[in-house]
């Protein structure tokens, strides 16, 4: 069956509130690990994962950074409208560009209350500690989402500070409150670097200091790549088959160095730290295929359509499509790219590079499980009802699991 024809239903399962974690526990890698591997379900910590990987491993980690995206702005009336940033406007050619900008910047917004919103009005936002007034109004409508134009009167400040200091933790939805203190440090990685998320990339939220020496020291090598999270993370599927839904288009960063390293290590086990970690790393095989088919990757836009990995023909080895890549950038003169994925996987993908996952426990019919049970088959049931059935804690804050594919 094609993913274009799975019906949404065969991957619901109940969750009950009480199992999702509101909280993050004090100790970020106390949370349980459930091991899947060869059918067979074991349990542990975060604490002691490097026992659980082999030492001919790379690990791959997701090194975005969550963005303060929720800001609350006041009309002249005095009333409040919530403004949520989710995506630079494609003007900018990446998302560390538009971060840069001083002074002004367009961004594609959500707007809570945007019926209250007149035609012309300009809403300000004053913050008071780093001196500064941000102003909001509305220059057009895309699918989906308003086009802003923000400006702020100190135009010393980046637009990622103006976002730092005016903005409020993006905690997910589904937590049901508001951003605490504690979220300040513990929705973000302790590896965080590359400023541009709107949900953290939780699989790496469990990782300390302490466990990755844990890692270094058993000589399991680390990479790092860049997947800004978009909130369509949290976009529900609601069309009965796949067919109906448009997956989102995230920016990825990867520099040439760490493709070089990927390259070298294809015979080792590859280990995804995270869902994103995993579309950024099957990404690339897709953009080396359309390389070496003398196709030129549109670096601009998304160079990885949803269903392009269904519909594509692969014609090369995953080393001959890394290799492509850095041929390419040699000629470009470039050490990152930088470009758009809108990747899709679920059951009937064929994996390139990842045989080992790590992951929190997602939301039931989203496009999250349906990667889960392309990675793992029919046996996603057997994990999530383990988890269910033991206690486990679900979602961003939650307990995780690390999936091996069978062929190991």
């Amino acid at each position: 069956m094609l993913p274009k024809d799975l019906r949404i239903e065969g991957y619901m399962y109940s969750l009950p509130d009480e199992r999702v974690a509101k909280y993050p526990l004090e100790e970020r890698d106390a949370s349980k690990l459930l091991i899947y591997k060869q059918g067979e379900l074991t349990e542990s910590t975060y604490r002691n994962i490097a026992d659980q990987i082999p030492a001919d491993t790379l690990m791959v980690f997701n090194q975005t950074k969550v963005v303060h995206a929720r800001l609350l702005f006041t009309k002249p009336s005095g009333g409040a409208i919530e403004v949520f940033c989710l995506a630079p406007h494609n003007e900018y050619t990446d998302i560390q560009t538009a971060m840069l900008q001083k002074g002004s910047v367009q961004w594609q917004c959500l707007v809570g209350g945007a019926s209250k919103w007149k035609e012309g009005m300009v809403l300000q936002l004053v913050n008071k500690d780093a001196h500064f007034t941000l102003s909001a109004r509305i220059i057009d409508r895309s699918p989906g989402a308003y086009v802003l134009a923000l400006e702020w009167d100190n135009d010393q400040l980046t637009f990622a500070e103006v976002l730092h200091y005016a903005g409020k933790v993006p905690l997910p939805p589904y937590l049901h409150r508001d951003a605490a203190v504690t979220d300040e440090e513990r929705y973000q990685t302790l590896f965080a670097k590359e400023d541009g998320s709107v949900a953290a990339p939780t699989a790496g939220l469990h990782f300390t200091s302490d466990v990755l020496a844990a890692i270094k020291a058993k000589k399991i090598d680390t990479a790092f790549v860049t997947l800004h999270v978009g909130a369509g993370t949290f976009k529900p599927v609601k069309s009965e088959t796949m067919a109906g839904h448009e997956m989102h288009a995230e920016w990825i960063d990867v520099t040439y160095e760490t493709i070089g390293v990927i390259k070298d290590s294809l015979r080792k086990n590859i280990v995804a730290v995270g869902t994103t970690s995993l579309r950024t790393l099957e990404s690339l095989y897709w953009i080396g295929n359309k390389l070496v088919n003398g196709k030129e990757p549109d670096i601009t836009g998304i160079t990885v359509s949803q269903w392009e990995p269904y519909e594509a023909v692969a014609t090369c080895t995953t080393c001959e499509a890394l290799a492509a890549i850095l041929a390419y950038m040699d000629s470009k003169g470039i050490k990152k790219l930088v470009t758009r994925t809108q990747i899709l996987i679920a059951p009937g993908y064929t994996f390139r590079l990842v045989n080992g996952l790590v992951t929190n426990f997602h939301q039931p019919q989203s496009t999250l499980l349906l990667l889960v049970s392309a990675f793992i088959g029919a046996d996603w049931r057997k994990v999530y009802d383990f988890a269910l059935e033991n206690g486990y804690r679900f979602l961003s804050y939650g307990d995780g699991s690390l999936l091996w594919q069978s062929t190991l």
